[in-house]
């Protein structure tokens, strides 16, 4: 019996509350705990949380309520529009019903008495133009809405975050001035210093520093601990324990308290600026979208919205415009500027019936294109949706940092606890040691009590560890990575590949259409006595109107081009791996290899040496039979991609071995090998039999990278370790693939090895930094060599480095070297 397909659907919710990468591990803890959730993946850079699930065990609002649960909450966004054509309460119930079907949508309320429908939907998952079409399909109008333009949300977090850090450090400046001179100048002694002190402090830690223990005290209510909880440790408890200055003598801990605070929110603000710029890439692709198009309406031309257009509009575009949406050319010829697409800057030729991509520059002539995709399923959505899925997943590698950093923040908790009662215990210990600090570490006073110094240590060490910088090591990298990727025409579906592919030892090529530009020519036509070329020509090309395949194709192209007619063909019938046969005007015609022929028993001797040096010289040599006796010979050549000569040499110095896996026969292949310099030759395969190929490979080598075009390949690509697919047109959404290559030629490849290694070292580097600065941060603070002060300022520097280190990738060299030299 065969098993029942469960339906996995896949969704991405927008996070709010999040601070630290503490609170992505507890949200995807929660999230993991429910029935039917089989994979998630929280990123800390881009506040988003991945998820796979089975909708007939949990729904969308069943994931918001657990995130809601744990203590943070789901970005919605919310939109009023006015519809027209309501009559009754089931219109209400009807226009209610599909816009709930709308994917993001999570509430839908519609009024008959004011006739407006409220929609709550999910950030970025629906929009105005989904909603106009599901209440359209319902047999209603929307009536003149007007979409707000949407506020940059980063934006918004570095204005409130560069706010909440300048209010604080207004009052910080004046608190440190004072402080240095009522301690520090002999003689100088402010009069009511502990007063003003106070009342400097208190908006500092409790206002400005509100945020963080409302988040710190959402944590603690939910039984976890994160880096909030550090810093209001770190910060409530001194300054109430400085107002103890009062009563009797005590050290300076409200000062503490408010530096605490203000180099916290200097620190968010930095991380929250750097993480902005490392979200730009999606940012940008939105950017590109036209946002108006031209169509024709009777005959007459008319500007309306994007989100209006339809399949089948036709658009109008003059030169120096953008295609609005993905379509085919219907009129007129120009060159297309698509560098946004495929990273390469040289336009590309257009004419009728070719494909044509929305958001690329019309550079030449006025076309005519009827609209094939609009909304979600044009390439633009589909490169959005595969950037931030991408952005989504996770490294190998970062499972276990998550695990650390998940243990790291309660640990903290247990050190400073331990260093307090190791101070109580063994004073005499640690005095010797920051005895032996005080002549070159200014902040160091040997003078105060043991008790001040105990909780001096281990108020440092709480707030000087940094679970961010571990949490952030992986999602910056991957989001300037993914989307440095999408500008490059090279698209990664997901983290693991980045990972995967900079071990990869060997990739596989697909001859045709991969190595070889996929458009075969004939090149032979070489006869029998009783045969004429053109006789052989015309009963051959009749034979292959039946088959797909491109050297069947480029026969029938070459007896058109003659000026030959077809015949009709009968009886047609393919032989995988060997050739085709069929009936013309009664005669019995068979074209293949040489397996065919010696299967058919038809003696082909005496073309023998003329099928090998034809072979010889990279071409495909079809044997052309008729009637049981050998008719003759038509070579077909399939020209080299202008890149493979030297992508295949780059790629061999970069360590990678090469191979060619192809239907053709042995010498054939090889003289193609030979051409492109490639190392290791797969010849005669069929296609049924390339996943076994590729998994004798893996035997042998081990980690093996396939690139094919998606569908033929497919069963090998998804059987690679890595499987690259080269898009065709706007069709980019390959399931089999890990890695898209959006323009066809072999440099994307090269591309795409250099970008991984670069993003592994870049996410290898924030770990090192990471580990380094924790492991001998928190020590030195616990001994009592870092004063509080001093770790909350390197712990703000620590995260701000690991993203700013993420950002270099966008300067790293992943063009192939010849484009370089340009």
């Amino acid at each position: 019996m065969s098993k029942e397909t469960k339906q996995i659907n896949k969704t991405i919710l927008p996070i709010t509350g999040m601070t630290c990468a503490s609170c992505a591990a507890t949200i995807e803890k929660g999230l993991a705990k429910l029935p039917g959730v089989s994979r998630v993946n929280v990123n800390l850079a881009s506040e988003k949380a991945s998820i796979k699930y089975d909708p007939s065990q949990v729904d969308t609002k069943a994931l918001m309520d657990t995130i809601s649960g744990v203590g943070y909450g789901v970005a919605m966004e919310k939109t009023i529009f006015s519809v027209g054509g309501m009559t009754c309460a089931s219109c209400v119930a009807n226009i209610e019903k599909a816009l709930a079907k709308v994917p993001g949508v999570i509430s839908a309320n519609v009024n008959l008495a004011s006739e407006k429908a409220t929609v709550n939907y999910l950030r970025g998952e629906a929009n105005m133009a989904d909603f106009r079409r599901a209440v359209e399909s319902a047999g209603y109008s929307v009536v003149g809405e007007k979409e707000e333009r949407k506020v940059d949300e980063d934006i918004i977090k570095v204005q409130k975050a560069r706010r909440l850090f300048v209010f604080a450090l207004i009052p910080e400046v004046i608190v440190m001035v004072l402080m240095v001179l009522h301690y520090m100048i002999p003689g100088v002694e402010i009069p009511v210093y502990n007063v003003i002190i106070a009342l400097l402090g208190l908006p500092i830690v409790f206002v400005f520093g509100w945020a963080t223990h409302r988040a710190s005290w959402r944590a603690i209510r939910h039984g976890r601990a994160n880096m909030d909880v550090l810093i209001s440790i770190g910060s409530v408890p001194p300054y109430l324990m400085g107002l103890t200055v009062f009563i009797f003598p005590a050290a300076a801990f409200i000062e503490m308290a408010t530096t605490i605070v203000t180099f916290h929110l200097l620190g968010r603000f930095l991380e929250v600026r750097a993480k902005g710029r490392a979200s730009q890439a999606i940012k940008k692709l939105v950017q590109l979208g036209a946002k108006t198009a031209h169509i024709l309406v009777d005959g007459e031309e008319k500007e309306i919205a994007i989100e209006e257009v339809k399949v089948g509009d036709i658009m109008v575009v003059r030169p120096g415009e953008k295609i609005p949406t993905d379509g085919v050319i219907v009129e007129g010829k120009s060159a297309i500027d698509e560098s946004m697409a495929t990273g390469e800057s040289m336009p590309v030729q257009k004419k009728v019936g070719d494909e044509a991509i929305g958001a690329t520059i019309n550079q030449q002539g006025l076309l005519k294109i009827k609209a094939s995709k609009i909304g979600k399923d044009t390439f633009l959505s589909q490169v959005i949706k595969m950037v931030d899925e991408c952005q989504g997943s996770k490294v190998p590698i970062q499972e276990f940092a998550d695990r650390v950093t998940s243990y790291m923040v309660p640990g903290v908790l247990g050190i400073a606890l331990l260093t307090v009662i190791g101070w109580l215990v063994f004073p005499g210990f640690f005095m010797r040691i920051i005895t032996w600090g005080a002549p070159f570490l200014p902040w160091i006073n040997t003078e105060l009590g043991t008790v001040t110094l105990a909780l001096f240590a281990g108020i440092a060490v709480l707030v000087i560890s940094c679970p961010c910088a571990l949490g952030l090591g992986t999602p910056t990298a991957l989001m300037v990575s993914s989307g440095l990727g999408a500008e490059k025409g090279v698209l990664f579906r997901h983290g693991e590949a980045f990972q995967t592919m900079k071990e990869v030892h060997t990739i596989v090529f697909d001859k045709t259409g991969t190595i070889t530009k996929g458009k075969p020519g004939v090149t032979d036509i070489v006869s029998e006595r009783e045969f004429k070329e053109k006789d052989i020509l015309y009963l051959a090309a009749s034979v292959e109107q039946g088959s797909e395949h491109p050297l069947g194709q480029a026969i029938v192209r070459e007896a058109k081009e003659q000026g030959n007619g077809l015949a009709k063909v009968e009886s047609f019938e393919a032989i995988t791996g060997k050739g085709i046969k069929g009936k013309v005007d009664g005669k019995e015609v068979l074209i293949g290899n040489q397996k065919l022929m010696i299967d058919s028993q038809i003696d082909f001797s005496q073309f023998k040496d003329k099928l090998g040096e034809l072979e010889d010289e990279a071409k495909t040599a079809m044997i052309v039979a008729v009637d049981s006796k050998i008719a003759g010979i038509i070579a077909v050549a399939d020209t080299l991609k202008e890149d493979s000569i030297q992508a295949i040499a780059e790629l061999e110095e970069l360590g990678l071995e090469t191979v060619i896996i192809t239907g053709d026969n042995q010498r054939t292949a090889a003289a193609i090998a030979k051409k492109v310099g490639i190392t290791r030759v797969l010849a005669e395969v069929l296609p049924q039999d390339k996943v076994a190929e590729i998994q004798r490979l893996q035997e042998k080598v081990g980690m093996v990278a396939m690139v094919g075009d998606g569908i033929n390949d497919a069963p090998a690509l998804t059987q690679a370790n890595v499987g690259i697919a080269i898009g065709t047109g706007t069709d980019i959404a390959i399931e089999s693939s890990d890695i898209t290559l959006i323009r066809g030629d072999l440099s994307a490849v090269v591309t795409a090895v250099k970008l991984s290694r670069a993003t592994f070292r870049k996410i290898k580097q924030n770990y090192f930094y990471a580990w380094v600065y924790n492991g001998l941060a928190i020590p030195l603070a616990a001994i009592g060599l870092l004063h509080a002060m001093i770790g909350v300022a390197t712990m703000a520097v620590s995260s701000v480095n690991v993203v700013t280190n993420s950002l270099r990738l966008r300067k790293a060299k992943i063009d192939p070297s010849w484009q370089q030299k340009k």
